[in-house]
């Protein structure tokens, strides 16, 4: 036996305890705001989803692509009940008014590859842009919480798919994250029987996780780690995916081999992760299964711009490689979605991925759907988030000009709005 034949804690149970830990959390933390005085940790009052009129900038719908000037987007309870034409869509009076006149508004961005380890981190990718997101994993189930917090006080949080922990072969101080993992410490070659998968899936999905991540190959942020070197089979791969459909759930795995990203792709993944070397092969197999394509080419220039000489040399070969394979794949018909892979205390701003998959061969309003219609697929918050029109969340940016014609501004919106609240 690889590991003790006991069930991890009850899912009820377990996610009880986290989800009531992560709202008194939340509530704490919002009070404290930046004071971080006792006095101030009253519980937080104020409203989860806001009421508000934005009015008089320029209405982007990327789901149609149409532009509505002078435009009026009502949000009742933090969920869009009207968007269009002043004159032709009424404002109830009586509540809250953004005035953006001069601004484009667009739906808020989608960042479907981030690690969120603090609630500061939470906080950034929100005012950079990121009102929902997707999680590439945390050492300690904070993303959990994070997703907590991001409904308890939603301004402090992108709307959140947690991933929980990494399921690697060695998960290093991870085995601290729930006492079901201890035993996994004594296992001589690391996570990698079918019994040991299973259980690092079976704890994960008790803790709540809405998916789940692995990898196929080694890391390329890290100089001594060759990315090329696969360390899960196929036939592993294939034990993670059966063992997360089992709870519903789907798998995003980190990949750079061609080798590496067909086996991760025909286990059943549901998306491709970095992917540099990915071949027309696999692409083609991706298109007909509808797997993603999370590229993340933000990380990879960031290797480019490393002091690490290594590192440097990595990401200057990368990129050119991977932005040919972000155009094979959208030319194929692979669904794309946008991810920084933002990690370390430092969060990127996802507009950046929206402009490297620009500069990868897509036109402007198909980059900005793979940060919003084609992102809110992958993450299964079609009719939630993506579209600034009526049902969808009233989770909104502003920039000051046409983003289309300069992508670059979602980098720094001028305005966010998060569930109906300026943030």
């Amino acid at each position: 036996m690889c590991v003790e034949p006991s069930e991890p804690p009850s899912t009820r149970l377990t996610r009880r305890g986290v989800l009531a830990a992560s709202a008194a959390l939340a509530g704490t933390a919002a009070a404290l705001g930046s004071s971080g005085t006792a006095a101030a940790a009253a519980p937080d009052r104020r409203p989860r989803a806001g009421d508000l009129v934005v009015e008089g900038g320029t209405l982007l719908d990327p789901g149609t692509g149409d532009v509505t000037e002078d435009a009026v987007v009502v949000i009742r309870g933090g969920v869009v009940r009207a968007a269009g034409a002043r004159g032709i869509t009424a404002a109830p009076a009586g509540l809250p008014r953004l005035d953006a006149h001069g601004q484009w508004i667009l739906p808020g961005l989608i960042d479907a590859h981030i690690h969120l380890n603090t609630a500061a981190e939470a906080r950034d990718a929100v005012r950079r842009g990121a009102t929902s997101a997707r999680s590439g994993s945390t050492n300690f189930y904070q993303d959990i919480a994070v997703r907590e917090l991001a409904r308890q006080v939603p301004g402090t949080a992108p709307r959140l798919r947690a991933a929980g922990i990494f399921v690697t072969p060695d998960l290093g101080d991870t085995v601290l994250a729930d006492p079901q993992l201890a035993a996994l410490a004594a296992l001589k070659d690391g996570v990698r029987s079918a019994e040991a998968l299973r259980h690092v899936v079976r704890v994960n999905l008790a803790r709540g996780a809405d998916v789940v991540k692995t990898r196929v190959n080694e890391r390329a942020g890290l100089p001594d780690q060759d990315p090329l070197a696969q360390v899960y089979s196929h036939a592993q791969l294939s034990e993670v995916v059966a063992a997360a459909r089992r709870g519903g759930k789907g798998v995003l795995c980190h990949s750079y081999s061609e080798r590496g990203c067909h086996d991760a792709v025909t286990a059943g993944i549901r998306s491709l992760e970095h992917g540099v070397f990915v071949g027309e092969r696999t692409l083609r197999e991706m298109r007909r299964r509808d797997t993603y394509f999370t590229p993340t080419l933000t990380a990879i220039a960031g290797l480019a711009e490393s002091s690490d000489p290594v590192l440097a040399e990595r990401g200057r070969a990368y990129l050119p490689v991977l932005r040919q394979a972000v155009l094979a794949a959208h030319e194929l018909g692979v669904p794309l979605a946008a991810g920084t892979d933002s990690s370390g205390g430092t969060v990127d701003p996802i507009g950046r991925e929206v402009e490297l998959m620009r500069s990868a061969g897509l036109t402007a309003l198909d980059a900005l759907r793979t940060a919003t219609t084609q992102a809110a697929r992958l993450l299964g918050l079609e009719g939630v988030a993506g579209r600034p029109t009526p049902g969808h969340a009233g989770d909104l940016i502003l920039v000051p000009g046409d983003p289309l014609a300069d992508l670059s501004l979602l980098s720094k919106p001028s305005g966010v709005v998060r569930s109906g609240i300026p943030v």
